[in-house]
């Protein structure tokens, strides 16, 4: 079955809202396979920018109507359940990923590339892309359909967005060779282009605005277009005046990522720590 063919049993299953069938079901297992190997993804990059592959998305969603509860716990005091189509994904040394001993769960439907490091507790969920030589930290989320570029460094307790519905909505991109610092959130769509540092703790958002201080601009994302962080710039938390009566009077203030400067040698530096520990 072609992927175009497995495409057009998707879009006609979700649509009609049809039972699952044997040929359904021979597309929904190589619907899987195919994610998990990286021949197909929720969102790829293309010549004009990121685009959302909405097919993929309502694969994913009518594998949650068709699946049904399943027992997978492992003994009395460690209880799961989840849909029975849906179970972690397993792995073999020929995989070729490091997943340090510790509560991982990689899902199924998501696919991690050969050289990825995953330190406990971590968790990919469905639809995630990972792709070479990226480093997942401990307490790091890969949420739903996320595209996680090449080298990046997800450090400790990082939080990457997962973005299923609605079904056009651009997912949460973080490109090749972009570091994301220490508990750092990046959720509702955001694209964080190649290069960039997000410095601990930065918090970005559809509703975040972004000040450039470098070239003296906002960053904000406008209409269907999400919010871009600039190819190598180096974000940190800063904050701005409440500009209203009972800021002023109290003196708060709201969160505001900045952009500082952009990466260079210095910076890269700064991060070379990461090829040491591989």
């Amino acid at each position: 079955m072609t992927t175009q063919e497995i495409k057009v049993e998707i879009e006609d299953a979700f649509q009609n809202k049809t039972e699952l069938s044997v040929k359904l079901q021979q597309a929904m297992s190589l619907f899987f396979t195919r994610l998990e190997n990286g021949e197909i993804r929720s969102a790829k990059p293309t010549d004009s920018g990121w685009r959302v592959n909405t097919w993929v998305k309502k694969g994913i969603l009518l594998a949650f109507r068709l699946g049904q509860l399943h027992d997978y716990s492992i003994n009395e005091h460690l209880v799961f359940f989840d849909k029975h189509n849906i179970p972690p994904q397993k792995f073999t040394l020929r995989d070729g990923i490091r997943i340090v001993p510790g509560g991982t769960t990689v899902r199924s439907g998501s696919f991690v590339a050969k050289g990825v490091v995953i330190m406990p507790p971590a968790y990919i969920n469905i639809g995630a892309y990972v792709d070479e030589g990226t480093m997942v930290d401990s307490h790091v989320l890969v949420g739903s359909c996320a595209q996680i570029g090449k080298n990046v460094h997800l450090s400790a307790a990082a939080q990457i967005g997962g973005v299923l519905e609605p079904i056009g909505a651009m997912p949460v991109i973080v490109e090749d060779n972009v570091v994301v610092g220490g508990m750092v959130g990046v959720f509702e769509g955001t694209i964080v282009r190649k290069n960039a540092v997000l410095g601990a703790g930065v918090m970005l958002t559809r509703s975040t605005p972004v000040y450039d201080c470098v070239h003296e601009k906002v960053h904000r994302a406008e209409g269907e277009t999400p919010l871009i962080i600039p190819a190598g710039a180096v974000v940190i938390p800063g904050s701005r005046p409440l500009n209203m009566a009972f800021g002023r009077l109290h003196h708060l203030s709201v969160q505001t990522p900045l952009i500082v400067k952009y990466r260079d040698r210095n910076t890269d530096a700064a991060t070379a720590l990461e090829d040491a520990l591989r």
